[in-house]
């Protein structure tokens, strides 16, 4: 009786693991092959914006204002919660319009901060964001370089091999970045459905992504 216990709770953690692999496998795919359209179409799509401090934020909000932002709504931003200055530029941004809300999430990973401490911040910094992804339920997430979308971009696409959300995510590399890809670049390039870089140099070592010139 305890061996049957035993596999049977043996199946129910080996059967969900094996299925998220293969459909994360089977969305890659469809990255890949540019086959991760919507399959319906939106009036309006629920966004996630990833802010970031300092020069991201800027970059960010320079992107979104040449976008139709009736589009985009309701709009949700993400920022580190010791980010203070990204949050006035945002309502400023903004103007009063009711169709955005602010949040905060742990940083996972402080400036000159060690890669191998930064893994528990980025864990951490992923067990809090998995509630405020899924009562969001964003369509699309944007994000431009900072290492706050991280663990955003990583429980979305967990989320989406699940069956919990249908999200799609945009990656545009910061401007800053003419040669090599930033660290955060080079984790998403794997997995988000388009990736965007803005100097030639950049499209050249990164094997998937667009370039149409320098958007901000």
């Amino acid at each position: 009786m305890m061996n049957l216990i035993l596999t049977l709770v043996q199946v129910s953690i080996v059967v969900p693991v094996v299925f998220t692999f293969a459909r994360g496998l089977y969305l890659i795919y469809l990255i890949y092959t540019e086959s991760c359209g919507f399959n319906d179409a939106k009036q309006s799509l629920r966004t996630i914006f990833c802010v970031g401090s300092g020069g991201h934020t800027s970059e960010l909000l320079k992107l979104i204002s040449q976008m139709d932002m009736q589009i985009y709504r309701p709009r949700l931003y993400i920022m580190a919660d010791t980010d203070n200055t990204s949050e006035t530029k945002i309502i400023k941004f903004e103007n009063n319009d009711n169709n955005y809300k602010l949040s905060k999430i742990p940083r996972s990973r402080n400036v000159n901060q060690s890669f191998k401490s930064s893994v528990f911040s980025t864990l951490y910094a992923i067990y809090v964001t998995i509630p405020l992804i899924y009562k969001f339920n964003p369509n699309l997430i944007f994000c431009n370089g900072p290492g706050t979308c991280v663990p955003i971009c990583i429980v979305a696409f967990i989320m989406r091999c699940l069956f919990l959300i249908d999200c799609r995510i945009v990656f545009v590399e910061s401007v800053c970045r003419v040669r090599t890809l930033s660290l955060t670049g080079n984790i998403l390039q794997f997995f988000v459905d388009v990736f965007v870089v803005q100097w030639p140099q950049v499209h050249k070592v990164c094997f998937r992504s667009k370039y149409y010139g320098r958007l901000t």
